[in-house]
């Protein structure tokens, strides 16, 4: 045999022949190798024992024959391979998702054919496989009414569940108890030592004082993080408190400085009416609910706060563990002026009293004898007197983890707020049931319907949310530098259900399409026969709603640059009147809404679907080309101003080219991932990290997040976002000495750095970067 390949081709003997079969899999030749070994010895025969020399002869062999034989088994072992391979591939890569929501959709196998070293397993029976659409019809079957029913009923007669309070930390426990009997992978909690305010021995008041001084109201209600102490001054009344309506009165000819605002709640949050009011001049604040068909609501005092940020205000940036140094900093963003939320009856008397210059038509909110301020003549003046104390408390988050069997280190996050200063049955409790019920529903499918997710799915309860987002934030401060890494979403369940008419959404566009295709295949609980997206039209992206302060998404998007999702229903034009009241009760909700509980499991199937196709698919459904869309928006809005900035010596050219390379490096990426080997766990995971960065490299560079914690350029707060450079290159269109020139070119610089630093990111090897620029 040593001389077989001689004798076939002749030529020398070779003792090692290496036959090279190319497969294009990342790259990389795999090699099947076939050792033709001889013998040692000169003339010696292999396999034959020394000692059968004498009695045995030498076997008679031809040589050519067994050379056939050889490469013959040779190649029969290499055509059985190929078969094997190709047959295990067109097994694996079957039909590519859907995103018209047709149910044609992938069918990716729940389950792993592959071990820990990336070799292919051996197929075994075992647990069924589980494809999308039957994990959606499991989830969809399995949502129970009855045990959202009675989650939501455990608020009942309990008049508040104020943070770090007694029950508030009694509801703690019992989801703590919940997340074990559900059997979850892990249950823990995070204690955080955060200062809060609370009311005062006595209660906060409001005085109409002419010749003598009235008792507006001294309602029990009062606005968290207010600064206490006692101011008078005349009221002007600013509508919602945006910068458009200070520019109203500002035309008007009504000066602000020192006097009293009042403004109705809406549009913004009631921190950013008080940021502004106080950039005018203002000492003092009150504001009154928006309008309401329910004329019960008229009489009640919402609670708020006042805080221009989220999280603890007296530790900025920094977690508050009960090891943290806690340095001597206050948030930027407290009032530093007194602040009280009053009735709408109190807001009419008020109005009553005034005697200046009646309110502009879309001013007057259903009150009657709405009055901008005083004349000039009158002496009236209002006394606002707040007593809130600060207060050192111990909050808790609770949480329960159902681990990923294949990527236990990268994970969704689902999120309700548990406390609330009253009942809180719409504003706290409805998340919670929903939060109770998904965990319920998702461990029971996964320890009994053999559904194993790729990527962990946590579900966490925050306290303190009344605050402004302080569990969430703090949680988020505390992990800051692993959560963008390893979160790749986070799907917010608070005030999931005010109404039944209308649908909410708030998110990050790199949800749009995924949330597109889920609302085409979850039903209307207002139409058996229809589903979610006939009611929010084909052009629902238009009517997204940002997302404010008072979201708790708010800083998983802004400050950790993780996509988010807020998603619920209302009745538009005629809000739920009770929020944030004592009345928030579970009856008034009931009276508010039509088949509340049929609402909220729709909108637990909502979130669920998200979390489970997130955490079931090979590929994260992370839509980069939406940012794109969103890049282009902006261009074209940017072009209105381009002669405005040429006659500043600056072109946006620069911008232009950032947004190109970002599309193209979308579109590199996204052909990346088509021609990838999705059964290849190690690319898999590396392409789905470079999505999930997208939104974390939009958080701007170039700020301390300290100073400047909602860094994002498209959902921030600052002077770094894109929407403050167009109110710039606004006010350049409309008067060019009004504008900082300087600050033009920083914020044009700074969007355009943070664009590309996004492409080049996404792009992935440094020696791939288109280098337009």
């Amino acid at each position: 045999s040593r001389d077989c390949l001689s004798t076939q081709f002749s030529g020398e003997p070779t003792s090692y022949t290496r036959f090279s079969i190319a497969r294009q899999t990342d790259g990389d030749n795999s090699h099947v190798e076939m050792n033709l070994a001889a013998d040692e010895e000169e003339g010696g025969e292999v396999g034959r024992p020394e000692h059968l020399h004498a009695s045995m002869p030498p076997p008679r062999r031809n040589g050519k024959n067994l050379c056939f034989v050889i490469m013959a088994a040779a190649l029969l072992l290499l055509i059985g391979f190929l078969i094997g391979y190709l047959s295990y591939r067109g097994r694996m890569q079957r039909v590519n998702r859907c995103l018209d929501g047709s149910g044609n959709c992938e069918m990716t196998p729940t389950a792993s054919y592959f071990s820990d070293d990336g070799m292919e397993e051996e197929e075994v029976s075992g647990p069924r496989i589980l494809y999308w659409p039957q994990l959606r019809n499991m989830l969809s079957s399995k949502l129970s009414t009855a045990r959202l029913e009675a989650n939501l009923r455990q608020r009942e007669g309990k008049n508040s569940f104020e943070a770090g309070k007694t029950e508030d930390e009694s509801t703690a426990s019992h989801i703590h108890d919940q997340f074990t009997s559900f059997r979850l992978d892990d249950v823990w909690n995070d204690e955080h030592y955060v200062r809060l305010q609370d009311k005062g021995s006595s209660r906060n008041q409001v005085f109409i004082v002419e010749d003598s001084q009235e008792e507006l109201e001294s309602p029990d209600a009062y606005v968290a993080y207010s600064k206490s102490g006692t101011v008078t001054g005349k009221p002007v009344y600013v509508n919602y408190g945006r910068k458009e309506d200070f520019q109203e009165i500002r035309n008007l000819g009504v000066s602000m400085n020192g006097t009293i605002i009042i403004f109705r709640a809406g549009e913004i949050t009631l921190a950013e009416k008080v940021a502004n009011a106080r950039k005018e001049g203002a000492v003092g604040v009150l504001m009154y609910p928006g309008s309401s068909k329910d004329r019960r609501a008229d009489s009640y005092v919402p609670f708020a706060h006042a805080h221009l940020g989220t999280g603890d205000p007296f530790t900025p940036g920094f977690p508050s563990f009960n090891h943290t140094q806690f340095p001597p900093v206050e948030s930027s963003g407290l009032p530093q002026i007194p602040v009280q939320t009053i009735s709408r009856e109190a807001a009419a008397r008020l109005f009553g009293k005034m005697d200046g210059e009646t309110c502009l038509k879309e001013w007057t909110a259903d009150i009657m004898g709405c009055k901008v301020t005083v004349s000039s003549r009158s002496k009236m003046t209002v006394k606002l007197t707040v007593n809130n104390v600060v207060v050192d408390r111990k909050i808790l988050n609770i949480f329960g983890v159902i681990k990923g069997f294949e990527e236990p280190d990268r994970y969704i996050v689902l999120g309700a707020q548990r406390d609330s200063w009253g009942p809180g049955a719409a504003k706290a409790g409805v998340g919670t049931a929903i939060l109770l019920e998904l965990a319920h529903v998702i461990s029971d499918m996964v320890k009994n319907d053999d559904y194993k997710p790729r990527r962990s799915i946590i579900f966490a309860s925050w306290s303190a949310g009344e605050y402004g987002a302080v569990g969430a934030t703090e949680w988020l401060e505390g992990y800051s530098t692993t959560l963008h890494a390893k979160a790749f979403t986070y799907i917010n369940l608070d005030t999931a259900v005010l109404g039944s008419k209308d649908i909410k959404i708030s998110a990050s566009p790199l949800l749009y399409s995924l949330l597109e295709t889920i609302m085409k295949r979850v039903k209307d609980p207002a139409n058996d026969l229809g589903y979610l997206d006939s009611r929010v039209g084909s052009d629902w992206i238009k009517k997204v709603v940002p997302l404010d302060l008072d979201n708790a998404a708010f800083p998983f998007l802004a400050y950790s640059g993780i996509p988010v999702v807020s998603f619920g229903f209302y009745d538009k034009g005629d809000e739920y009147a009770f929020l944030g009241t004592t009345e928030d009760t579970l009856a008034n909700l009931k009276r508010k809404t039509v088949n509340l509980y049929p609402l909220m499991r729709t909108a637990a199937e909502v979130a669920g679907q998200i979390a489970l196709r997130m955490t079931h698919d090979h590929e994260l459904f992370l839509d980069l080309d939406r940012y794109s869309d969103e890049l282009l928006s902006l261009q074209e809005k940017l072009g209105h101003f381009s002669g405005n900035v040429k006659e500043l010596g600056l072109t946006l050219n620069w911008l232009y080219y950032a947004r190109g390379d970002f599309s193209r490096a979308a579109e590199a990426l996204r052909r990346d991932i088509e021609n990838s080997d999705k059964e290849n766990r190690l690319v898999r995971r590396a392409l789905n990290d470079r999505m999930m960065k997208v939104e974390y490299d939009f958080l701007s560079p170039y700020l301390s997040p300290k100073d400047a914690p909602f860094r994002h350029i498209f959902f921030g707060r600052g002077s770094h976002t894109l929407k403050s450079l167009l109110e710039n290159l606004e006010h350049l269109a409309a008067n060019k000495t009004s504008v900082d020139v300087n600050e033009v070119k920083e914020q044009m610089a700074l969007a355009t750095w943070t664009i590309k630093g996004a492409a080049n990111a996404l792009v992935g090897d440094i020696w791939n970067t288109d280098n337009e620029i």
